[in-house]
């Protein structure tokens, strides 16, 4: 397929060139070849994580680290979660060993200020804090809090992993990408359930193993949603970013501008309030946040931030095996594909499937049996992609002290019963579904 005409980013869009743009842009073909990861952390106290971190000290860290030399994009989420999103690179091993070596410079220039990277889903203990003030998130927070009081826990106290893996060959028939497809978002279930990782929120537990896709799932009607399943995914996606409600209308000067349900199929024939360009679609497709994205690339997006130095190499690896190895990922394929059937035909991650891997994760029976078949096809496939023994062994020793148990690493962070609350704790806000 030709690519399409980029041309002048700032001219006007028609609706087809939209559409074209879209179906060319987002799924492009050929065979796997590039891994990348974007993580992100919470940056705590070292001894005493229980103590938010005062903003100007966190101010003065976030400093030190942007004069580190890094392979990786450093940015900093609202809350100040520090994010490190790798260059794409031709192996896993590159990824590993690039990412590596950023965080290693990374956790010594914020150990010099007695801080950490934490890994975890949610923060536990303190309730939304917003350092960053520019216009993005000034819009993004005004619109989210017409829907939903979620809006600042995901832009403020919320960290994940996102495995970036290329989109693949385009296949015979009408559905295109849509084995590859159908297989990130269900195989996406399964990865939250094993590695969901979030269960406290402000000194309680939640009733949720991952508490952070809770909060994902509540934005508003659309936007955290993934388009139809059982159409081909170019045309999906198209549609679905075309009749999504647009989130702003970006203006040189002063506040941006919140359209009240104006989706960017109507802003294009209305050209009101001005007509949009190139640039304000790239901008929209970053205000959509399915849980997976498909970017050129697919970005899966469902898996709360790992504990340990180590820990997220884990979910890198184990989803970079299960998806680019040829036969890891047919035997995958067979395992996951019963669960369409739980799924129904609501999309992720509002589905009673995608619901109950983030309310019970491992605890789940048929999930937990699923588990058991990716990780152990996984740990067969990993010598094939060139890993290492000691990814290897890290894969091997998340499976036994979690998948084999009916665990994820929720069922090691969750509160025992009478713990209090930090005295900053607001009151318990029941999650919907609890």
């Amino acid at each position: 397929m030709r690519p399409p005409d980029t041309g002048d980013l700032s001219r006007p869009l028609v609706e087809a060139e939209a559409r074209d743009l879209l179906r060319g842009i987002c799924f492009k073909t050929g065979p796997p070849k590039a891994v990348g990861v974007e993580l992100e952390w919470l940056v705590q106290e070292q001894h005493d994580p229980r103590r938010r971190v005062p903003v100007d000290r966190l101010t003065a860290a976030h400093d030190r680290v942007r004069a580190l030399p890094l392979a990786s994009v450093l940015t900093f989420e609202p809350g100040g979660q520090l994010e490190l999103s790798s260059a794409p690179a031709a192996s896993l091993t590159e990824c590993i060993d690039s990412v590596a070596a950023d965080l290693a410079a990374v956790r010594a220039a914020l150990g010099r200020d007695g801080l950490v990277l934490a890994g975890i889903g949610v923060d536990p203990w303190h309730p939304p804090r917003r350092l960053l003030r520019e216009p993005r998130y000034d819009a993004m927070e005004a619109y989210l809090d017409r829907t939903s009081a979620s809006g600042r826990s995901m832009m403020c106290s919320s960290a994940s992993i996102q495995v970036c893996l290329d989109a693949g060959e385009e296949e015979p028939g009408p559905l295109g990408h849509g084995r590859r497809w159908q297989l990130a978002h269900l195989l996406g279930a399964v990865l939250m359930a094993a590695f969901a990782n979030s269960p406290v929120r402000e000194g309680r537990n939640t009733g949720w193993c991952s508490t952070r896709q809770a909060i994902w799932a509540e934005l508003d009607a659309v936007r955290p949603l993934a388009p139809p399943l059982h159409r081909e995914p170019r045309a999906a996606w198209s549609d679905h970013v075309l009749d999504a409600p647009v989130m702003v209308v970006r203006t040189p000067h002063g506040p941006w501008e919140l359209p009240q349900r104006l989706s960017f199929r109507e802003w294009i024939r209305t050209g009101a309030p001005r007509p949009p360009t190139r640039q304000d679609l790239d901008y929209h497709l970053t205000t959509l946040f399915p849980p997976v994205r498909p970017r050129g690339h697919l970005e899966l997006r469902m898996i709360d931030a790992q504990p340990g130095e180590d820990g997220w190499i884990v979910p890198l690896a184990v989803t970079t095996a299960l998806f680019d190895d040829p036969e890891a990922a047919e035997t995958v394929y067979r395992a996951v594909k019963p669960l369409a059937e739980r799924a129904g035909p609501q999309p992720a991650p509002r589905n009673p499937l995608w619901l109950d891997a983030a309310r019970l994760g491992l605890a789940d029976p048929e999930l937990r049996a699923v588990a058991a078949v990716c990780f152990r096809t996984a740990l067969e496939a990993l010598p094939r992609r060139g890993a290492s023994p000691e990814v290897c062994e890290l894969v091997a020793a998340f499976a036994e002290r979690h998948v084999h148990r009916g665990r994820c690493p929720a069922d090691d962070l969750r509160l025992p019963a009478g713990t209090t609350p930090p005295a900053h704790a607001t009151p318990h806000r029941k999650e919907s579904g609890s």
